[in-house]
């Protein structure tokens, strides 16, 4: 089920008027698993079987964890859970492409006979609440989560509907909290309403429209035009390649954060608060400070649960440091997909916060050095910054290694035609010209501050937004409803 789609709408609509009549708090808990079961099978139908196998692995296996006392049962509890979540994992989204590499390679040695391939389909965000899950035993298994007290409610967890099928990727000890809250609120409340505060309804409607202003007005207009060029670079100029990795930049972080932005709207408007997933990124002064604002529910998890556990083994070890980094981003990059073009994409971004670690650790003073504080210098790191992110984007996009190859050279490598960009341009104006729009608004947020709060806590501003996205989106959007980029991750 599509968050743009009529059926959502209703559906939402009809969980909130579930919210307000069911009195009882069990009847509430019961109601919002049950919803999100449901909206799960809707997208996903026989394949919540896997959604249920790990809520139920991981919840009976983090209560052994937390009962026992010896250390060594502890470690075997929990390489149980990674086996199993990280085996549902690579099993269902990297088993084709392994036989893949295995057939290549068995042609190479003259092998006569092939692995058929699984062709299986693959299970619409497993990739979020298998590490939802994974995070709830390791942070049991170091003492900094207790349990949860029943099985429903650490199934509301897993499968909370608003994020589960493309995040932001939730924590236990953030999550559960607020459902425990939320419990004894409603024990005491003589009010059955307290999920629709007027605060939390205006913030997130507002959440919700500029996700959809995000995903419907600007990455899914924009997605023709990028898909047209990528189709077959060969042959274009420079600027033209250049012209669509921003555009595929743009459509990328549309759809992601509009998604983000209207899972945590729906969360806010239900009592919940999940975390933001973007800040800004378009503004980031250096590839390192660009992770902490993209996909920060990952970034940080990566670091957290991957990274950390990497290099404090050996600290100030340059080469752990360095490795640690590589295999970190390797691991990311290949998170988002089976594919080569995944992995490259990891190591590039590897690479990039490699070099600047290495940079800042060995030559502080160049790194502290005045002139990046400067406007100059921070505009200056700025669009270097982004040229080298937007470089990246060709790898995410482009799967085929001859054509990334090739709109790789034409990014970096610049021919300085311009006669058939011009015409592309000219050809794709209202695309070209959201682009523009685009990074226009986004210099204004940046200069806003807190824009959202601002819209909600102002009836005019709140209500003239909302108008000018259904007006805009009435107007532009073709009607055709594009999945979102990350729910094949």
């Amino acid at each position: 089920m599509l968050f743009n789609t009529i059926e959502f709408i209703i559906f939402f609509i009809i969980v909130l008027i579930g919210f307000v009549i069911l009195k009882n708090r069990n009847f509430h808990h019961f109601f919002l698993l049950g919803v999100s079961f449901l909206f799960f099978y809707w997208s996903s139908n026989y394949l919540i079987s896997l959604l249920i196998f790990s809520i139920i692995l991981d919840f009976y296996v983090g209560k052994e964890i937390w009962k026992s006392k010896s250390i060594r049962r502890k470690k075997i509890l929990l390489i149980f859970s990674l086996a199993g979540n990280l085996g549902l994992l690579g099993f269902f989204k990297y088993s084709d492409f392994a036989i893949a590499q295995f057939n290549i390679l068995g042609n190479y040695i003259n092998l006569t006979d092939s692995i058929p391939f699984l062709n299986l389909a693959l299970p619409i965000g497993i990739s979020f609440y298998t590490f939802q899950t994974i995070s709830y035993t390791i942070d049991i298994y170091r003492g900094q989560l207790e349990p949860s007290k029943s099985i429903r409610e650490f199934a509301i967890f897993v499968a909370f509907f608003p994020q589960i099928v493309a995040g932001p990727i939730l924590r236990a000890k953030e999550f559960l909290p607020q459902l425990r809250e939320k419990t004894e609120k409603l024990k005491t409340s003589k009010l059955r309403l307290i999920i629709l505060t007027k605060s939390n309804l205006q913030i997130g409607a507002t959440m919700i429209a500029l996700g959809f202003f995000k995903k419907m007005f600007f990455a899914d207009n924009i997605a023709p035009m990028v898909n047209e060029i990528f189709a077959m670079p060969v042959g274009l100029e420079s600027f033209t390649i250049i012209w669509g990795t921003i555009g595929f930049g743009i459509q990328v972080y549309g759809d992601f954060s509009g998604y983000a932005d209207i899972a945590i709207g729906i969360a806010l408007i239900m009592g919940f608060k999940i975390p933001a997933n973007f800040n800004k990124p378009f503004f980031a002064t250096s590839p390192s400070e660009f992770w902490r604002r993209w996909h920060i529910s990952l970034s940080t998890w990566i670091r957290d649960y991957l990274f950390f556990p990497i290099v404090f083994r050996k600290i100030g070890s340059d080469f752990v440091l360095i490795s640690g980094i590589l295999i970190t981003f390797l691991l990311l990059g290949l998170w988002h997909g089976a594919g080569w073009n995944f992995i490259i994409f990891g190591l590039m971004h590897g690479i990039y916060v490699a070099f600047e670690t290495f940079i800042r650790k060995r030559h502080p003073s160049f790194a502290d050095n005045p002139l990046f504080r400067t406007r100059l210098g921070r505009i200056m790191s700025i669009l270097f910054t982004q040229y080298l992110i937007f470089f990246t984007w060709i790898a995410f996009r482009v799967e085929d290694t001859d054509l990334m190859i090739y709109s790789m050279q034409k990014f970096l490598i610049w021919d300085f035609q311009i006669d058939n960009t011009i015409g592309f341009i000219r050809a794709h104006k209202f695309e070209s010209g959201l682009i523009c729009l685009f990074l226009i608004l986004h210099f204004i947020s940046f200069r806003l501050g807190n824009l959202i709060k601002r819209i909600s806590s102002n009836n005019f501003y709140f209500f003239s937004f909302l108008t000018l996205v259904m007006i805009s989106i009435f107007f532009f959007y073709d009607g055709n409803s594009e999945d979102f980029i990350y729910f094949k991750f």
